[in-house]
């Protein structure tokens, strides 16, 4: 059902058995895929491609001009995939470069008050809490949960299957499997819970607490830190997805990781 009281462009493209409700606004070049739910006063602004079965729900904002000084009305993208809940007064800015995008996957839940900024990347299965806050250009890997108020600076990552407690703020990437909480941000914990629910061996896990236990307990650099994991954590793809992420961290545009003080 596309009610009669919604603004949908005549450019704007609607898969089939989508659902728009009285007085949304659909701009002008706007792709919505099969299934999508669109509830009151949402508003999808210019540059928004979304998939299939995405609920959004009453103010939110999608596809908003980057809050960005130096944008300059560039032709952008925000590309939302399938099967998202994105729930009220939600707003996401669409990219501030031409060509470029910012990203959102599939099965992720998105509570009232979040704000995602231009450039910004999500992938799959994430739940961000009430009111948090993710930077420009920050990249969250799969199965990641952030709590209330988090806040990312720009630029930021975190790894997949973390866990960042409510009101924390980071200005460093957060790394793969871990718990994170308080201000300053710390490590808290590898997040076995997790672990657990998605079938990682217990053998596994003991080697991903030994590989955080060398990088925050230990005195070295994080750069020796990575090669003493290397040499001393038995191989597996976990590990190598530790290894390569702290790698980034550690490189030339990195941004560092959180405090390694307990």
């Amino acid at each position: 059902m596309i009610s009669e009281k919604a603004f949908i462009d005549p450019s704007a493209k609607i898969g089939k058995d989508v659902e728009i409700l009285p007085f949304a606004y659909i701009d002008k070049d706007v792709i919505i895929g099969d299934g999508c739910k669109i509830y009151p006063y949402v508003s999808l602004e210019k540059g928004t491609i979304m998939g299939k079965n995405n609920t959004i729900y009453q103010n939110a904002v999608l596809g908003a001009i980057p809050q960005d000084c130096c944008f300059k009305g560039e032709d952008t993208i925000l590309r939302i995939g399938d099967n998202n809940t994105i729930r009220e007064n939600v707003v996401i800015n669409r990219a501030a470069n031409k060509g470029a995008e910012t990203f959102i996957g599939n099965n992720n839940y998105i509570l009232e008050g979040v704000h995602i900024s231009h450039d910004a990347h999500i992938e799959n299965n994430c739940a961000f809490g009430i009111g948090s806050k993710i930077g420009a250009n920050c990249y969250i890997e799969d199965k990641v949960i952030l709590n209330s108020s988090v806040i990312g600076n720009p630029g930021t990552r975190v790894g997949t299957c973390t866990y960042v407690r409510s009101g924390c703020r980071f200005r460093e990437d957060i790394p793969p499997y871990i718990i994170a909480a308080n201000n300053p941000i710390k490590y808290e914990d590898v997040n076995y819970d997790i672990l657990n629910d998605i079938g990682i061996s217990k053998q596994i896990q003991m080697s991903i607490g030994n590989a955080y236990r060398i990088l925050f307990r230990g005195n070295a650099s994080l750069f020796d830190s990575i090669n003493d994991i290397k040499t001393q954590i038995k191989d597996s793809p976990e590990v190598r997805k530790i290894i390569e992420f702290l790698s980034r961290s550690n490189s030339d545009d990195g941004k560092g990781i959180i405090t390694k003080e307990w």
